[in-house]
Formats: C-alpha cells, structure tokens, sequence
C-alpha cells in the first residue's frame, strides 16, 4: 500500500466560536476550562509568532488515518498558526522507511513507535528526551498509570509517551463453543488447566475443531509465560531465561500438538499472516487465539459468532499495563516544544479521545479513558474495553522496554518454534540454538 502524504485541511480561526463550531461538526463535546480533573488539554500552549508545520509518520490503516488526523485538526482549530504534514502507510516497511529517514537526518518531527524498536531508537539519539518537559508539566503524565509512564523510560528518561494501552489476551469464539456445549475459558487458568480445556474442546466437535492455536513461536505468551515463573523475556541488554525454560515452553506445546489441540500446519500457515479474516479463532477452525486486546472489534468485524477476550493462560498478575504503541519526537526537530504540546495535546484531551476512540488500545489518561468508555456503542469495543477494565487491577508491575535487538529475537524465536513444529529440530537443539543466537542479537 503506498504511503499517503498530504497536507491536513486549512485550519479555522481558533476563536472559542468557532471551536464549537468545529466541534459540533465533527460531533465531538465542547471542552471548557476544568472538563478534567489532572488534566491540561485546556491550558495555554505555548505562543507562536511564527507559522509551523510539523511533520508526523505512523503506521496503520486508514481508519487510523482518518481518525488521527480528525484528531490533529482539533490541534490545529485550538493552534491556528501550527499545521500538519501527514504521512502514513501500513505496517510492512515502516521501520525500513523511519530508518532511512533517520539515517539521513530528516525524521518526521513526529512519529509513531513501539517498543520493539524504542530502546533502540533511544539509544541511538534518534529520539527527543522528553524529561525535561515532564519535569515542568508541559508534557503531563499525571494522569496516566505510574507502570505506563514508566514503560517509556529508557535508562532512567522519558523517551516517548504511550498513545494507548493494550495487552496480550486470548480470544476466544463464544458460539462455537456454545453450539458444542462447551464452557469457556476463565482468567486466572493455569496452562495445564487450559490444554486440559483445549483437549475437551478438540473431543468435544469430533477432531474437526482445535481447543487453540499454537503459540510457541509467539513471543506475547512466551514472555507472560516466563513472568509466570519469575523469569522475564530480558535483564537489562540480556536474555531474562535460559535453554531450559525455553524446553519446557516448546515441550508444553508439542504436548499440545501430540493431543491434536492444536491446528494441523496448514492451518496455522494460512493464519500466519496476521490477517483477521483468515484467524482461526474467526473461521471456527480454532475454538482459541492470541492477539492484541484492542484487535477484538477487528476480529469481530469478520464473523457472525461472537468473539470475547479472556487474559492469556497463568496469573493475570503476569500481564502489565503495556503501550500499545507510543508518540515521541524526533531529536533534530526544530520545534521541539511545538511537538511536545501537541504529544501532550493526544494524550490529555477529552475531544481527542472522543475522536481516537480505542483503535489503538484504551487511551493512556485515565480520565479520558473513562469518558470515551462511557460513550462507547459498538458491542465488540465494549467488550475489549471491559476486558482491559477487568484486567487492570491484577496488573502486574511492567518490565523495562525490550531492549536493542528485540526485533530479531522475535524472529528467531519464531523460526526455533517452527523448526520444532515441522521437526526439522529436536526441542533441546531449537533452545540451545534459539538461546545463543538471541544472546548474540542483543550483543550486536
């Protein structure tokens, strides 16, 4: 898909009629002085004698698209004298094209980042430090979960700021297992107590349906997985677990496989794309899947069943309050507080939460979270709203962000599960393997 690039409408006059003018045509509350306590998506933003246009890149489809730049209009309503040069594209390339750019020195001003490639970006000096800003409460953080905040701290700085919050869950098809008189999964299932629930599923519709798919080569699971065991996926630049857990992760899953709970390989190929309408869990292939909790309405979107979310096997205490992705800044930008005001504009906004909704995950202030799940109306949204609501009291304290190199851990991690699951390797020589060229990733 190519990139789309274009120039945001021409902003209106920022005078408060004419917001509410704007505001009522996008059909988005009329925000006064106070609308929320801890917030400042009212306060004064700094005074610009001077026209600015910021550049932002993100990732994503184009109802991202739509609804981030609905978003960045009410900035510019509020802000006549700062506009936007947009620039989006889907998922494939994108770190390629960032790198390019940043490689030459020409960043966008602002971007979209997740934590696969933060810590890199941090320590390579491609990001703005936002601690300073933080420090002063230009960029407010005060209304976000502390282990939120934190999971954007790279040694100790603030590097960027969550955009939303999402974790890893277990999706689940409510009418198939309903038409097969089967109960559903509970938050809280040991992973025994959930393969002995998968293989039910499996006996239960004749073979024809697995109770789940096989995450072994996933690092979502993989890494609550170890937290379960008092182990974490890193330590710092170093791999948190050695060959061992990662024999036991693999053994678990060919246990699974031995039991026919899982997917033929066919299956779990077709699926591997990450497209929703090919998941399993979709199709009625696969009474269970992992994804994203804030990927449900998507889910959803291509079924008649109906799919809801539990909390992945083990204690939920293993699950964090984990950006689903972040904004930061680029270092060399030439309006560094223009870009901060309007990171802290998305972030602690009513209107912009209104108009972002939960496409990224549940919005990272909490004040705006509740209002935007007060005036939710699509029923899989809710539900993936109510999921995250459920889980967040059990949270877990959050790890720091993965490290340089965890891109190409993820890889290899995937391709060591797929040597085991095709047996092309035995589990104790895809560990070992897996083990030391992960550690030698992270000592690049």
């Amino acid at each position: 898909m190519p990139a789309a690039r274009h120039p945001l409408l021409s902003p209106p006059d920022a005078d408060p009629g004419r917001r509410r003018l704007l505001a009522a045509a996008l059909g988005l509350p009329v925000l006064g002085a106070g609308a929320l306590t801890g917030c400042q998506a009212d306060r004064a933003a700094p005074v610009r004698e001077e026209p600015v246009e910021l550049s932002i890149f993100w990732w994503g489809n184009q109802l991202r698209a739509e609804l981030t730049e609905r978003a960045l209009r009410l900035y510019t309503a509020r802000n006549p004298q700062v506009t936007f040069r947009v620039t989006w594209q889907a998922n494939s390339g994108y770190y390629e094209r960032l790198a390019t750019q940043a490689a030459a020195g020409n960043a966008p001003d602002l971007l979209q980042i997740d934590d696969n490639f933060l810590a890199e970006y941090a320590q390579r000096e491609i990001l703005l430090d936002l601690s300073g800003h933080v420090a002063d409460s230009r960029l407010d953080l005060s209304g976000l979960p502390e282990s939120l905040a934190s999971y954007a701290e790279v040694g100790g700085r603030t590097m960027a700021v969550a955009a939303a919050q999402n974790t890893p869950a277990l999706a689940f098809n409510r009418s198939l297992l309903r038409r097969l008189g089967q109960p559903e999964p509970q938050i809280g299932m040991s992973y025994q107590e959930y393969l002995s629930w998968a293989d039910q599923v499996t006996q239960a519709s004749g073979g024809k349906v697995a109770g789940t798919m096989d995450p072994s080569g996933d690092y979502r699971p993989f890494w609550l997985w170890l937290r379960s065991r008092n182990a974490e996926l890193y330590r710092g630049r170093r791999l948190g677990f050695d060959a061992d857990d990662v024999v036991d992760w693999f053994d678990l899953w060919q246990r699974a496989r031995s039991a026919k709970s899982t997917p033929r390989q066919a299956l779990v190929d077709r699926a591997a794309d990450g497209d929703p309408s090919r998941q399993l869990v979709v199709t009625g292939d696969s009474a269970a899947s992992f994804c994203w909790s804030n990927q449900l309405a998507d889910l959803q979107s291509h079924t008649e069943d109906e799919i809801d979310l539990v909390s992945c096997p083990g204690p939920p205490s293993a699950h964090w309050a984990r950006a689903s992705m972040y904004w930061a800044a680029f270092r060399g930008t030439r309006h560094a507080d223009t870009a901060v005001d309007v990171i802290n504009f998305l972030t602690n906004n009513l209107a912009v939460g209104e108009a972002l909704g939960i496409e990224r995950g549940l919005s990272a202030n909490l004040g705006v979270r509740r209002y935007v799940q007060d005036n939710l109306t699509d029923e899989a949204v809710k539900r993936s709203a109510a999921f995250e609501a459920t889980l967040a009291s059990r949270f877990g304290p959050a790890p720091a962000p993965p490290p340089r190199g965890h891109g190409k851990v993820r890889r290899l991690l995937t391709g060591a599960a797929e040597s085991v699951q095709t047996r092309r390797s035995t589990i104790r020589a895809a560990a070992t393997r897996f083990v030391n060229e992960a550690g030698a990733a992270l000592a690049e």
